[in-house]
């Protein structure tokens, strides 16, 4: 947890969607991106991933359909908490 994981992370969903963006994607998906088997606290995660795609959107003229798979209930619950602010 001390090597930059927060920016890392942030950087999984920002070049993700640059690339979407290049090639003009209509939507993109995520699953909740190391939360898993890596052990990346999903309160955190949820925080990111939410934070990065609405600054992105933000900062570029881009908009397409981002689609967040959550294969919890707890990780629904997150996302639906972030995405309602």
């Amino acid at each position: 947890g001390a090597r930059g994981e927060p920016v890392l992370l942030r950087n999984c969903y920002v070049n993700s969607l640059a690339l979407a963006r290049k090639h003009e994607c209509a939507s993109i998906a995520f699953p909740c991106i190391s939360t898993g088997v890596y052990g990346y606290p999903p309160e955190e995660a949820s925080t990111i991933a939410v934070k990065a795609c609405r600054d992105f959107i933000a900062e570029h003229d881009f908009s397409c359909e981002i689609i967040f798979c959550c294969f919890s209930k707890n990780d629904l619950l997150l996302y639906e908490a972030l995405l309602t602010k």
